[in-house]
């Protein structure tokens, strides 16, 4: 509390006196003053109508922009909490207990849900170039013909501090209200707790909208996938529901599989294999191969066994390896991934993610894209050692944005005076986790594997669909084949595994037509796992 000088206040005192008496006695009757923030503390809810057409038929359906308010740590009104936002579709006239609900979310970690929402599923959809720079506004809003909602309901959630989400503290104490908020941030901004505040996101909107009883499935892109490995453990064993699939799109499950970085892990060399037929598929795309081969899928398979045979072998034995053997592996390595022969030898036949995106093109002073490697511009500087910005995300990233904004505000009626926030203020996103039958982070990379397997050991019936873009960097597809072949689950549940691959990148719906083959495949793994198929 402020306090005035001790002559002042007494010079006031006396001049005062009855009067000051007076306005304490009402001040002691003011309520006390709102803490920051308080409208978010309690659910906010937009409901309005729409229609899409999908296949030609059309369908109505109600829209509901709102948030739900989960992650405190108990009942008390101070305890810091998380206003979780949503944006769900509603099918007009069907039966909820029969129609199955999707819960839909991006990844980062940090990133709001607009990209799937806005680019993949939702009922309007973001029109962008295929894999060049889309011309500035005015962006175009169109029918989404690819909107999940011919066959499930689908909720996009924007993960905690994105989007419309926030973190909010009941405090009105400044000091008190930062430190609780800065602990929230340290929960909530992990692995665990990420994955916890999403289960008790999808509990709390199954009992609101009395969803309980409906086939129940997780999409999640890139962290997205990671989280989804999470929340399905977490709501099979903790929350006690049993999900009907989780379908992942552009997975990283094990981030010591990650392209990005991996000489800061020396002595791990699978990145280097797992990415190798991405960087394959990149330079056919760009026919930057000494022989252009006719068909890119029987190509990839031929890289793929040279990747898990002789190139890992190589690998493997480190300095070990002869110097003939090494010349060998560098020739070979050019006519796969189109690099010259002496790059890849000074590179000691490790190339990573953002090295290769800046030496593919380097003859032409251009970098590839990272997230989708279709897409290509002017590197920033020809010298560097690797690419620092993605063409790709530069070349979309403003029609989503903006689109967005207009869309949320004019059409869903949410968000005026808000700001809508792409990617979260993170100070630190806490990488350890705690696999199951673990009591402690046992690992230096967060690996979710165990949750994956944990969740189908205990819902045999659990169905997992996996999808991927060939010319995704980021995750690229091969190392999620390779985690999905490696889960510790029986041979018998491999089965319920499938796999879906598309000639496009990270974001698979920016390429109009792979988008319609991701619709219609998660149209039948829906029809296949959702029970007696009732919608």
């Amino acid at each position: 509390m402020f306090k005035r000088p001790l002559v002042a206040a007494l010079g006031t005192a006396l001049l005062l006196g009855s009067r000051l008496s007076h306005a304490a006695t009402h001040a002691a009757d003011a309520p006390p003053p709102a803490p920051p923030g308080a409208e978010l503390l309690q659910p906010q809810t937009s409901m309005t109508d729409g229609s899409v057409t999908v296949a030609g038929h059309r369908i109505d359906y109600r829209a509901v922009a709102g948030t739900l308010i989960v992650h405190g740590k108990g009942d008390h009104e101070l305890d810091p909490t998380v206003s979780m936002f949503y944006v769900a579709y509603f099918k007009k006239g069907a039966q909820p207990s029969h129609r199955p609900v999707t819960f839909i979310y991006n990844g980062g970690p940090g990133s709001s849900s607009m990209w799937l929402h806005m680019g993949a599923f939702g009922p309007r959809r973001v029109v962008t170039a295929n894999d060049s720079h889309t011309e500035a506004a005015p962006y175009s809003l169109v029918n989404n013909d690819s909107s999940l909602l011919d066959v499930t309901d689908v909720v996009f959630i924007d993960a905690p501090g994105t989007g419309f989400s926030r973190l909010v503290d009941a405090h009105t104490d400044p000091v008190k209200h930062e430190a609780a908020l800065a602990e929230l941030k340290k929960t909530v901004y992990s692995v665990d707790g990420d994955g916890q505040a999403f289960a008790q996101f999808i509990t709390q909107f199954l009992s609101r909208y009395s969803r309980w009883n409906s086939p129940k499935y997780l999409f999640g892109e890139s962290y997205g996938t990671t989280r989804s490995a999470v929340l399905a453990n977490l709501l099979e064993n903790q929350e006690n529901v049993d999900l009907n699939g989780v379908i992942l799109l552009s997975q990283i499950l094990n981030f010591d599989n990650n392209i990005d970085d991996p000489e800061f892990n020396p002595g791990v060399d699978l990145p280097y294999v797992l990415a190798l037929p991405t960087y394959a598929a990149t330079a056919w795309y760009h026919h930057k191969l000494p022989q252009q081969p006719a068909d890119l899928e029987t190509f990839l398979r031929q890289v793929q066994a040279y990747a898990v045979g002789p190139y890992n072998t190589a690998l493997m034995q480190g300095a070990a390896l002869s110097a003939a053997d090494r010349q060998a592996v560098a020739e070979q390595l050019h006519q796969y991934i189109g690099l010259p022969v002496d790059y890849l030898l000074k590179a000691d036949l490790r190339v990573n993610g953002g090295m290769f995106t800046h030496e593919l093109l380097a003859s032409s002073e251009a970098s590839t894209g990272r997230l989708d490697t279709r897409f290509q511009g002017p590197s920033t500087d020809p010298l560097a050692k690797q690419a620092d910005y993605d063409p790709q995300s530069s070349a979309i990233s403003s029609a989503y944005v903006s689109l967005f904004n207009d869309y949320v505000r004019q059409t869903l009626k949410f968000g005026q005076g808000e700001t809508y926030r792409l990617f979260g203020d993170i100070p630190r996103w806490d990488m350890d986790h705690r696999q199951p039958g673990t009591h402690e982070a046992m690992q230096l990379t967060t690996n979710v594997m165990p949750d994956l397997a944990m969740a189908m050991k205990t819902n045999p019936n659990l169905k997992v669909m996996l999808n991927g873009g060939y010319y995704d960097l980021a995750t690229p597809y091969f190392a999620a084949q390779f985690e999905m072949s490696h889960l510790p689950i029986q041979a018998e549940l491999q089965k319920n595994i499938s796999y879906h691959w598309y000639p496009s990148g990270h974001m698979v719906y920016a390429n109009t037509e792979a988008l319609k083959q991701l619709h219609d495949n998660v149209v039948q793994f829906i029809d296949q796992t959702d029970g007696q198929n009732r919608r």
